[in-house]
């Protein structure tokens, strides 16, 4: 038969699991509300039923709705080009949803609440007050209430529900009575109707007191403003207030003066240069002159001729030898001289003439250039009186334009006033309610019973979560981080009864023996499954020696070490049980043999003892009991001759394992632990709780013990936490007609009823 393999981490004494993805268990969800059906199918009931009850006790309310319109741009009876004046200031705001969830906030306000109050008088009014039906009257010893608790009541009555994609709400009031409930929301809608339309008169009143204010204020400005603008006309002779066409006569009149100074300014540099020219002759040749004078003048160009004549004579004459004193000499000289004189004259009066020209052009120049100033600084002061009439012109302007816009809105504002227009139209007016809405009982019913079942499965999980006990191999892996070497099942109680009834009399056969008993049920085979794999952990250095141990007490280690024991030695193993529980042991009585007279402690204290073990019904297992019990069994078993005594036992058999005591009750299997070479934690299923476990294991680790792994003891497979994944070992019903008779095999041998294989130890 295949058996069951172990969930192994990396090494036989890794002492934790691989790495695996997590994957949702659907069954894992579903085992808690399974376990616990009864709980929450009660819990469900129970709410449901009482929600029943509650709901028949419950007043009947009614619901009187009414149908209102908002119209965000209300109408314009002075036509479209004519604002409201409520919407001055304001027109965005109609456009947002912040105006509708305001006036639903309105429709619901204390404002609105006590205006009903007062007109109906419903702060006297018991049976509204507190909301009686038709056929109930208030008390007698009712009192009134203050208008404010009764406008409270109103408003926690009201409720408003926008339609999707229209300008309509629809306004909702519950009572008790159908008829009040109808007249209460109608006088609700007509008193926010008016307070809606006694808003926004107000809002005109204040506006066209404001324009009145603003109006009287601008007609003075506007009075200022216009004799201001009088009285800069007059002051600067302002007649006309075409300034542009000023501005271009004095453009051409400064342009025409520009250009007559540049002309004179160059004639003034001509007869200036002439003049200059005309200086440089008096102190060097009266011959040399500048050919424009001699083209201007005949005169001149003529004695220049004549100097000029009288001078190549008197050179003549020098070449010819004739001295200074020769008449002929004295005579050329002094008529050259006489040349000469009438030239400079002549020079001379041009000179005066060009001064006298200069003169006049320079006086001609200063003339225009004054001409050419005046009318500059009178373009200027134009600019600046265009300037200041255009600014006095405009505020004058804006005055009359304000001026005529607040009277405008003035006369709107009155007008609009003695029309009263009301955005807020009532599309639907309340009518009295037919029927009940609360309690709905269908509603309430099946409220109950999906709240009952969510406790009830709340509840489940509540358990589920409080159960703290290790239940599954996967508990074992994410809890304890060890190998899972297998499961030992629970025998159901009702099949034990029936096999020690088929038994022949005589005495009953020990429970923990099953795998001997019964080689073919699920509990052998469960038991041959943590054999091979405790084999299989570690094929080529087996472990010879091993230790089987458990948390706390009565959680089946004494079962799974005889079961192990017993599977071992049906593979042909010879194999030694040592009951290493000095407290409590209890091998012997399962077995039976010599009781307590002989045992591993007379063994220690004996030197010459060699193997004091008995034979049993077992092929091939012999046991050593306890023996006597000693005062100090932690000193004994800590001792070097226990664990020399324990290295010859295992040389002469092939398995050595070892029962011992509790782990967290005393420190005798740390000891063990750490000269055995592995350890074998059993964990009884739904009792051992998972911080006794890890407080158990962590003893273990902390003295760095040899772990082969976890087995799993009195699995009840019935239970939902086994029904798919271990039906393999309730093989029992298969075989309980024939597991009951004597078999022998290479797996087993012997005869006899199998029984419980999970009892306490």
């Amino acid at each position: 038969m295949a058996a069951l393999k172990p969930r192994l981490a990396s090494g036989p004494n890794a002492g934790g699991t691989a790495d695996r993805q997590p994957i949702v268990d659907l069954l894992a969800l579903w085992r808690p509300i399974r376990k616990y059906w009864i709980t929450t199918l009660m819990i469900a009931v129970g709410t449901a039923v009482a929600a029943g009850f509650w709901t028949m006790g419950q007043p009947k309310i009614y619901e009187a709705t009414a149908t209102v319109q908002f119209d965000p741009n209300p109408p314009r009876p002075l036509g479209n080009k004519v604002d409201t004046v409520v919407e001055m200031g304001s027109g965005a705001v109609w456009d947002t949803r912040e105006y509708y969830e305001t006036q639903y906030q309105i429709l619901q306000s204390r404002r609105v609440a006590l205006a009903v109050v007062r007109q109906l008088g419903l702060e006297h009014d018991g049976a509204f007050l507190m909301n009686l039906p038709p056929n109930q009257k208030p008390p007698a010893n009712f009192q009134p209430w203050s208008e404010e608790d009764a406008a409270d009541n109103v408003r926690w009555r009201i409720r408003v529900e926008a339609v999707k994609q229209s300008r309509i709400a629809l306004v909702r009031f519950q009572d008790a009575n159908p008829e009040r409930a109808a007249r209460i929301l109608k006088t609700i809608v007509e008193v926010y109707r008016e307070a809606n339309l006694e808003t926004a008169l107000e809002s005109t009143d204040d506006a066209a007191q404001w324009l009145r204010t603003e109006h009287d204020k601008l007609s003075n400005e506007l009075e200022k403003n216009e004799t201001a603008l009088h009285e800069f006309k007059k002051e600067k002779n302002i007649l006309s207030v075409d300034f542009d066409d000023k501005s271009n006569l004095l453009r051409e009149e400064i342009g025409q003066l520009n250009q007559a100074l540049t002309a004179i300014r160059i004639q003034r540099e001509q007869v200036s240069a002439r003049r200059n020219q005309l200086a440089k002759v008096k102190g060097g040749d009266p011959a040399v002159l500048p050919a424009n004078e001699l083209l201007q003048s005949n005169v001149l160009s003529s004695l220049r001729s004549d100097y000029v004549a009288t001078v190549r004579e008197v050179e003549s004459l020098k070449k010819s030898g004739l001295g200074s004193n020769h008449p002929d000499m004295l005579a050329a000289v002094a008529q050259s001289n006489t040349a000469r004189d009438a030239l400079l004259a002549e020079v001379r009066n041009i000179q005066g003439s060009l001064d006298n020209e200069l003169r006049g052009v320079m006086e001609q120049e200063g003339g225009v250039s004054g001409l050419y100033d005046k009318a500059r600084n009178e373009a200027l002061e134009l600019n600046l009186n265009e300037i200041e009439y255009n600014k006095r012109r405009r505020a004058k302007e804006n005055t009359e334009k304000l001026y005529a816009l607040v009277l405008e809105r003035a006369k709107e504002s009155d007008m609009a006033r003695r029309l009263r227009v009301n955005n807020v139209t009532i599309v639907d007016e309340p009518t009295v309610p037919k029927g009940p809405i609360k309690p709905n009982v269908p509603l309430n019913i099946a409220g109950g019973i999906i709240v009952g079942l969510l406790l009830g499965i709340g509840a489940a999980y509540g358990r589920g979560l409080l159960d703290r006990t290790v239940k599954t191999p996967d508990d074992v892996e994410a809890i304890l981080n060890t190998t899972f070497l297998g499961l030992i099942p629970e025998i159901d109680p009702k099949t034990q009864a029936q096999r020690r009834r088929r038994r022949a009399p005589g005495p009953q056969a020990a429970p923990e023996l099953v795998v001997h008993h019964t080689p073919l049920s699920g509990t052998a085979e469960a038991a041959r499954a943590v054999r091979t794999n405790l084999l299989f952990m570690a094929p080529d250095k087996p472990f010879r020696t091993l230790l089987v141990t458990s948390a706390g007490p009565a959680e089946g280690k004494t079962t799974v070490a005889c079961c192990v024991a017993t599977a071992m030695a049906q593979a042909g193993k010879r194999v030694l049980l040592i009951d290493a529980d000095l407290r409590r042991p209890r091998v012997h009585r399962i077995f039976g043999g010599r009781g307590m007279s002989q045992g591993l402690t007379s063994a220690l204290l004996d030197e010459n003892a060699i193997d004091v073990s008995i034979e049993t019904e077992v092929p091939n297992l012999r046991v050593l009991p306890a023996g006597p019990l000693p005062p100090n069994p932690s000193e004994l078993l800590q001792s070097e001759r226990f664990k020399a005594y324990l290295r010859k036992m295992s040389e002469r058999y092939d398995q050595v394992i070892l029962d011992s005591p509790p782990i967290v009750a005393v420190t005798d299997a740390v000891i063990l632990s750490t000269t055995v070479d592995a350890t074998v934690l059993v964990v009884r299923a739904f009792k051992t709780t998972k911080d006794l476990a890890k407080h158990a294991l962590r003893q273990l680790q902390d003295i760095s013990a040899n772990m082969a792994g976890t087995v799993l003891n009195a699995v009840n497979l019935s239970k939902d936490e086994y029904r798919y994944s271990y039906q393999y070992y309730r093989r029992d019903n298969y075989y309980s007609t024939d597991a009951h008779q004597p078999t022998h095999g290479p797996d087993g041998g012997g005869s006899g009823d199998g029984a419980s294989a999970s009892p306490p130890n």
